[in-house]
């Protein structure tokens, strides 16, 4: 495994601190900033909407720009943010320093998917990806835990103070260990190029499977501490271990999914969001069961995370000749998938359905999910792949750096579907 991940990694670490941490940490901002519980509610909605933002406006910006270098001004942007945050003496500057880490998010995300697989050989890259995430899954499991203590113990500004340290140790890293990409200078078309690959169906069909399929997951994620103290019956001290199981399974799915994802991507896709969808149903049916409850948690975990490497994957092969902003707008998705499982949630919350409702809502959201994918996977076998863009201007681009991180001379998603197969 080249060392270079491990860098890539951290710097997922450190921007899953940052936008997972403030759950923790809102009674304590709210009464230091002086503002109610709801505007501190803001810090996160407004993180979410920065990296929609981010991951299609900046990515855009710098795609003509050498992907290394770039990557480690992300980091700058990320450090500049926290900072911000952890010294931000109102709510406004707290914000501020809220929306400056999050541009960097999706950018990130989307440009080190590609320098990830450029560091390995073609059959490993969904599997680098997935290194990669694990920064953001260890930031559920480890950090946001212990991010909430240190800001319970010595105040919400120390976490904001160590996760600005833990950019600046990523970007050293990044500048030390990730190799300079094997073709690092895009044309002047490039921009061109990367609309150029949103003309591709499989492209946009990957991204409505990512909302629909994280936003399943989340869904039901949003409102877990009500399902778990007001239908499992567990005590509220109890919720913070439990989400540590939810965030083991998050581990765990990232590197299993990564591996299979290797050896035929549509597939994986299929298998994953079937699983979630049956997960979440018996989820949902038997919640008054503690000891099917802590079962339930941790597999919504897995199948939940489990798709993110493939479906990564599959946007930047169908995207290949210029996959960087379709990779951001895909991480982008994840995103628009939170917000609409979470405000679904909501809404049945609301209108008198019960606690286990939004959990059903994901159910559902994964089921259109599986629909999608199976009408996405039909798709490809009919017309036999084919990954390059055939816009005017963009199908000569097989140069491109793009192609030199992602090959478009392998048949690029495996079709032979069959969902009772083990990956």
């Amino acid at each position: 495994m080249p060392i270079g991940l491990i860098a890539l990694a951290l710097g997922g670490f450190g921007i899953g601190l940052t936008e997972f941490v403030i759950m923790g940490l809102l009674p304590e901002v709210a009464a230091d900033l002086g503002v109610t519980e709801a505007s501190a509610g803001w810090l996160i909605s407004g993180y979410a909407l920065s990296v929609v933002v981010g991951a299609l406006l900046l990515t855009a910006a710098v795609t003509r720009l050498p992907r290394k270098p770039v990557l480690l001004a992300l980091m700058v942007l990320f450090i500049i943010g926290n900072l911000v945050s952890a010294l931000a003496p109102n709510y406004e500057l707290m914000m501020l320093g809220r929306i400056i880490a999050a541009l960097c998010h999706g950018a990130f995300f989307g440009i080190g998917s590609v320098l990830a697989a450029d560091m390995v050989p073609e059959n490993k890259r969904a599997g680098a990806i997935a290194i990669m995430f694990t920064g953001l899954t260890a930031a559920n499991v480890l950090g946001v835990p212990l991010g909430t203590f240190i800001g319970q113990q010595f105040g919400w500004r120390a976490t904001f103070f160590v996760i600005t340290v833990i950019g600046v140790v990523a970007f050293v890293g990044i500048a030390a260990l990730v190799p300079k990409p094997r073709h690092d200078a895009a044309p002047a078309g490039s921009l061109r190029s990367e609309l150029g690959a949103f003309r591709i169906p499989q492209v946009w069909l990957s991204i409505v499977i990512t909302i629909l399929g994280f936003g399943g997951m989340f869904g039901a994620f949003t409102y877990i501490a009500y399902t778990l103290t007001e239908v499992s019956g567990f005590a509220a001290t109890t919720v913070p271990w439990l989400l540590v199981l939810f965030g083991a399974g998050l581990f765990v799915g990232n590197i299993v999914g990564g591996k299979a994802a290797d050896r035929n991507i549509d597939r994986t896709l299929v298998i994953q969001l079937i699983g979630l969808a049956i997960v979440l149903g018996a989820f949902a049916l038997t919640a008054q069961s503690q000891i099917a409850t802590i079962a339930w948690l941790f597999l919504m975990g897995g199948f939940g995370f489990g798709g993110v490497p493939a479906v990564q994957m599959r946007v930047m092969r169908y995207a290949s000749s210029a996959p960087t902003l379709a990779s951001g707008a895909n991480i982008g998705a994840f995103n628009v998938g939170n917000a609409l499982g979470a405000w679904l949630g909501g809404v049945t919350i609301t209108a008198g359905l019960g606690y286990t409702s939004p959990i059903w809502t994901g159910a559902l959201l994964s089921v259109g999910a599986v629909v999608v994918m199976l009408v996405a996977a039909a798709l490809a076998k009919r017309k036999g792949g084919g990954t390059r863009v055939a816009t005017p201007g963009v199908a000569d681009v097989v140069a491109t750096p793009a192609v030199a991180a992602v090959s478009t001379d392998i048949d690029p998603v495996s079709t032979d579907i069959d969902p009772v197969k083990t990956v």
